[in-house]
């Protein structure tokens, strides 16, 4: 019996903390910081038993709970999680109370706000992965937008903070109305959102085509591809270190969740015609986005230039419909999750210490910060994809299925690690080495006991998911081989 509820005790919990914060003064600073991580940790040790007690045999939903919510007009509230969406709800609960920690010390003001705020989001984050229904996806997909709107406005730290909040909330409101028209056009058609049922109908090619591109709309903006990638750069660098730990690590990969969950299985024929356009958008965002980043002067310019680069790569493996790239295109969306949240967490250290993220002002921090420098050049070559580390597992079996579906498009895309590994050298190269900038900052101090602490997970799990993929592979088969089979494009 609890089993079968643990999927919704992980929705709920953050909710029950955000709750419980409600009622605590502001004032208790101490009381305020113990319940959101004893929330937060609680929320991910439930989200280790989905792990442990998931059947990676099946690619049936399971930990189902279904709720009416309009019986008048056929509408359910449907939870259940598979292979594919199971990671992305433990990355979900693994990166909130990291947020947590980053802003214990240097969130000053509205410090409840703040933690409200990300425990909000991680239930808002975590009923976009396992709910099954295609209205209350919506409604949850848009409502994650409250909270970060937030997070930017408020807690970020330049004066263009509230125009980056405003660019965030505009861009993906855009693009997710075109969706919530294509939901109601589907419910008029079949008399249901429900997905389980909608991955058993058939549409016309017509109507597939125009349904399609209005989830393509919304999904494209939340990766994002080029030419509406704009918001993101902007975003990043008005955002707190959390706020960019948690965009970069969970918010980007919604889009691409949609895509696996939505537009693939549900729209197969517009699927396999629209490849093409995903492919040139996707390299295109790849080649060109890195080389913006070899020209940024700002830290986290840099790291969130090279993100859009790492997502449209995903891309590209999600519409190989083939098993190689669709798993390799999943396990790079969950490192990426885990380097891109580092080196933001690397760059946060800096910036808590000296104000500024400017390369200008750095240099030869090698000799004045040699635990952090050993950290950061961890975080820049597992960025680089360096085999041992995780992202090179998800690139490579993207490659190789690309190489199965398109030859042309794998070659240009592999150009993107090659400019990966030189934005990358060349940033740690200007922060690490040179001549100390002391006629700009006088005092140096390493990384502290908590800032070790923080960064231990990441260099854990970066490792086991390069050097051992298979435990986090294993789960992802059936269901993936499922959404093959539904794309009708068995190979």
């Amino acid at each position: 019996m609890f089993e079968s509820h643990l999927l919704l005790l992980t929705t709920i919990s953050p909710l029950i903390g955000v709750v419980t914060l409600f009622f605590i003064d502001e004032s208790n600073r101490d009381l305020v910081r113990k319940v959101s991580l004893y929330t937060s940790l609680l929320t991910f040790l439930i989200s280790l038993l989905l792990w442990i007690n998931f059947d990676q045999s099946t690619a049936k939903f399971q930990f189902l709970q279904t709720y009416s919510w309009i019986p008048l007009v056929n509408i359910n509230f449907t939870l259940g999680i598979d292979g594919i969406s199971l990671f992305f709800i433990i990355l979900t609960t693994f990166l909130t109370p990291i947020c947590l920690l980053v802003g214990w010390e240097s969130i000053q003001k509205q410090f409840k706000l703040y933690m409200m705020a990300f425990l909000l989001m991680e239930t808002l984050v975590v009923c976009v992965f396992c709910v099954l229904d295609l209205l209350f996806f919506y409604i949850f997909f848009e409502s994650v937008l409250l909270p970060m709107f937030l997070i930017i406005g408020v807690f970020g730290s330049r004066e263009r903070k509230i125009h980056a909040a405003y660019q965030f909330f505009l861009y993906t409101l855009f693009g997710s109305v075109l969706m919530l028209l294509a939901i109601l056009m589907i419910y008029y058609q079949t008399g249901t959102t429900d997905l389980q049922i909608l991955l058993t109908t058939e549409f016309s090619q017509e109507k597939q085509k125009l349904l399609w591109l209005a989830f393509f709309a919304s999904f494209a903006i939340k990766i994002p591809m080029v030419p509406v990638h704009i918001w993101l750069p902007e975003a990043h660098v008005e955002a707190p270190t959390a706020g960019s730990v948690i965009l970069a690590g969970i918010l980007l990969k919604l889009g691409a969740y949609g895509f696996l969950r939505f537009s693939i299985p549900m729209f197969p024929d517009a699927t396999v015609y629209f490849t093409p356009l995903v492919y040139t958008m996707s390299v295109i965002a790849i080649i060109y986005t890195s080389l913006t980043t070899l020209r940024q002067i700002d830290l986290k310019k840099i790291i969130a230039y090279s993100s859009v680069a790492h997502m449209n790569f995903v891309t590209i493996g999600m519409f190989t419909l083939n098993s190689q790239g669709i798993e390799g295109s999943i396990l790079l969306m969950l490192s990426h999750g885990l380097v891109s949240s580092a080196l933001f967490l690397c760059v946060g250290v800096l910036y808590d210490r000296y104000k500024t993220r400017l390369i200008k002002y750095y240099g030869g921090v090698t000799q004045t910060m040699p635990i952090f420098s050993i950290l950061f050049l961890f975080f820049i070559l597992a960025n680089m994809s360096l085999p041992g580390t995780s992202s090179f597992v998800g690139e490579f079996l993207v490659l190789v299925g690309a190489f199965q579906s398109n030859t042309s498009i794998a070659v240009l895309a592999s150009t993107g690690i090659i400019l990966g590994a030189a934005y990358s050298i060349w940033l740690y190269n200007r922060v690490a080495f040179g001549i100390i900038s002391t006629t700009y900052i006088k005092i140096f101090t390493d990384v502290n006991r908590r800032e070790i602490f923080i960064f231990i997970p990441f260099v854990f799990l970066v490792l086991v998911m390069g050097i051992y993929p298979e435990i986090f592979l294993n789960p992802m088969h059936a269901s993936v081989s499922n959404l093959i089979e539904l794309a009708k494009v068995v190979k």
